[in-house]
């Protein structure tokens, strides 16, 4: 993973046991996929299943085995872009299909039935699929909750029968659930030759020595008594118990937290004063008809931080909501110095808002108006920070959109910070997609044309951004006359003639014109291929001119004096001429 990225990631420890019991055969099985690449845990999760072949087939064992083993094998290759839901039912409608048609006519007596119960670890959250009558346990906080629901009924004389499982029937009903992680939760998946013959307070006990440092060795020797136990107390059935533990989690991907942040209120606007959850209100910072930002302090520990909320005339805005709840995501997900942060929500608040890291310093658009004719090198420094800032967020699959002066802080040493990420593009959200936008986000001075006109952007897109704010760090002026254009529409229609930076700054390199024309060329086919090449041309073309740049000849700088000049070397010429002719 890149440097720039948070490393955390999804752990689990965990151990399992099963037996055959009295029985001659253990029709009950389990397995787990722990995915040794990121990108299988990323996208597809931890798989965990345990599968109960009904006692009354032959063909029992056959039907769990097959079940565990295929349900892992085609739930890793189902396609990337569906859910957890989506895959797990596709893979279990066939596999469903597969056992019925199999059976024979007498389904009950000698087919391929089996309960099954599968926990899928996605990111930071549980995902639990069901059928049948094996159970999935959690427990969290010293108590134990079954999690699924039986699906079977008691007769008369107090036997137990099945009402669903896999192969059963041909049409197949799946209970699914899904909840929220943390870290410690402890999940136990029992066959019902366990919890059929350990009450609830016993399976409790078992499960209170565990603690995060506790060993995969460790949670197959509980696993193990457990069954030995059940076993002891009269089970007459196969026994199976399997133990996950969430040791570790990574940051929550885009769906998680909409489903999160989705549930939280708006605040009202706020004054200096004002206290929310654990922070008070020391400056309003801006206020616009989108969001709120705020300087505030943190009562816990007196820190600074900045509190950006969003404004209340878009609370019924879908998408507006989507791009606040995607910048925290980014925020979040992100981890290098030279990128905002963006803290998690305090625990158990009731708002929605951000809780930004506070940066000491003055946006650019504020150096620039202190600094009107900037030294050059000053702003080539000034453009490889930011560049080096903007390539954090494109390795992460990431285009800003929006970058712009007023999104750039600069501190007191120089160093650049990347703010404000409610346009950030981020390739490869599956989760939840959002539909390509009518109108795009971001300042119109600053926006590529290819995402003005079409919607598209891409790291050449904000390529374009960083050369007009090098332009007009270098000018004050920007290089395509739009500032007239106060409405998309009239910037759609705009022709995109450059205007040349020599005719603001005489002193300038100059071939500079040549490499910002090439950066903001309209059509992005035609930018450099990398931000890293537009940088390394603006620091050699000054270098070029100090070495090798050949200087302007007095013809052009002035023509009056050439020929003066000119005329005076031929004055002499013939003058000299006459007397050597005098001389003879």
């Amino acid at each position: 993973m890149d440097k720039g990225q948070s490393k955390k990631t999804l752990k689990v420890c965990l151990g399992g046991y099963s037996t055959a019991g009295n029985r001659e055969v253990n029709q009950d099985a389990f397995a787990v996929k722990d995915p040794y690449l990121r990108s299988e845990r990323n996208n597809k999760g931890i798989v965990a299943c345990v599968a109960d072949g009904v006692s009354c087939s032959n063909k029992g064992q056959q039907a769990s085995h097959t079940s565990v083993t295929q349900f892992i094998n085609d739930y890793y290759s189902t396609n990337n872009s569906w859910d957890v839901k989506q895959s797990a039912s596709k893979v279990l409608s066939s596999l469903n299909s597969w056992l019925f048609q199999h059976n024979q006519e007498d389904v009950r007596h000698n087919g391929l039935i089996t309960t099954f119960s599968s926990l899928v670890l996605k990111s930071t959250t549980a995902h639990l699929i069901h059928i049948g009558d094996s159970r999935i346990y959690r427990y969290k906080n010293n108590h134990l909750e079954q999690l699924s629901r039986d699906h079977s009924r008691t007769t008369y004389n107090k036997s137990t029968v099945l009402t669903r499982a896999l192969g059963m029937d041909s049409h197949l009903d799946i209970d699914y659930q899904q909840t929220p992680l943390e870290v410690g939760d402890l999940f136990m998946l029992t066959s019902d030759g366990v919890h059929d013959y350990l009450d609830h307070e016993m399976l409790t006990n078992y499960l209170q020595g565990f603690t995060l440092k506790s060993t995969t060795k460790e949670f197959e020797e509980v696993a193990q008594t457990i069954c030995d136990d059940a076993l002891a107390k009269g089970s007459s059935d196969n026994i199976s118990c399997l133990l996950v533990q969430v040791t570790a989690l990574p940051n929550a991907d885009l769906s998680e937290l909409f489903t999160h942040l989705s549930k939280l209120t708006i605040p009202p606007a706020l004054q200096p004063g004002n206290e929310i959850d654990c922070f008070h209100i020391d400056k309003i910072l801006h206020q616009g008809t989108r969001s709120h930002v705020y300087l505030a302090t943190n009562k816990s520990d007196q820190s600074k931080v900045v509190l950006k909320m969003p404004s209340l005339n878009f609370e019924e805005d879908e998408n507006y909501l989507l791009d606040f709840y995607k910048e925290q995501w980014v925020g979040q997900l992100i981890n290098n110095p030279l990128v905002m942060s963006i803290a998690e929500n305090i625990k158990g608040s009731a708002f929605l808002y951000h809780i930004c890291e506070y940066v000491e310093g003055i946006s650019l658009r504020e150096w620039i108006k202190e600094n009107p004719q900037p030294d050059y090198q000053d702003v080539c420094d000034i453009i490889s920070k930011t560049v080096s800032a903007v390539r954090v967020l494109q390795r992460a699959g990431m285009v800003h959109r929006d970058l712009k002066p007023e999104n750039l802080i600069i501190s007191e040493s120089g160093d650049i910070k990347l703010i404000d990420f409610g346009t950030v593009r981020v390739n490869g959200l599956e989760e939840i997609a959002k539909e390509q936008e009518e109108l795009p986000l971001g300042a119109v001075n600053y926006i590529a044309p290819e995402y003005l006109n079409e919607g598209q952007s891409s790291s050449r897109s904000d390529l374009f951004s960083i050369a007009v704010i090098a332009y007009e760090l270098l000018s004050g002026e920007l290089p395509y006359a739009q500032s007239s254009a106060h409405t998309l529409d009239k910037a759609r229609q705009y022709k995109w003639e450059y205007r040349p930076i020599k005719q603001y700054r005489t002193d300038l390199p100059p071939k500079l014109d040549k490499i910002l024309q090439f950066a903001l060329n309209p059509k992005p086919e035609f930018r450099y291929n990398s931000m890293s090449e537009f940088v390394s041309e603006l620091i050699s073309v000054k270098k070029r001119q100090g070495i090798s740049e050949p200087t302007t000849s007095l013809m052009e700088r002035d023509p009056v004096k050439f020929w003066q000049s000119l005329t005076l070397i031929f004055v002499m010429i013939s003058l000299a001429e006459l007397f050597l002719l005098l001389s003879k």
